[in-house]
């Protein structure tokens, strides 16, 4: 098993925070709540990129902040009508989830 590091982003809705997030091309991999009616925790993914979706309020303070480096980065900025910017380090561009949480998608290094 590869070593990996995921983040944790809270959020109010899971349903709708996975459909979001279905928009950058993540599938949800699984959800737990301890019972029915519970807060939920997902786990979303493209291929090996992983994110935690946590309804549970201790988990992850509001408003986080999670940079993705993704290949197809015009067709990300497309779907959310969004402009690409040039910088130094190469091309990105930033969203805001429905919790507040900023995605800033940038190109992979070399």
């Amino acid at each position: 098993m590869a070593e990996e590091i995921v983040p944790v982003l809270r959020v109010a809705d899971a349903g709708v925070a996975v459909e979001w997030w279905g928009r950058l091309g993540f599938a949800k991999v699984w959800e737990h709540r301890f019972e029915p009616g519970f807060p939920a925790f997902v786990e979303v993914a493209r291929g090996r990129v992983k994110v935690f979706l946590s309804e549970h309020t201790g988990d992850a303070p509001p408003d986080g902040l999670v940079h993705l480096r993704l290949r197809d980065i015009d067709v990300v900025a497309a779907g959310f009508a969004v402009d690409v910017t040039e910088q130094p380090w190469g091309r990105e561009m930033e969203l805001t989830d429905p919790d507040g949480n900023r995605v800033r998608v940038g190109t992979p290094p070399g």
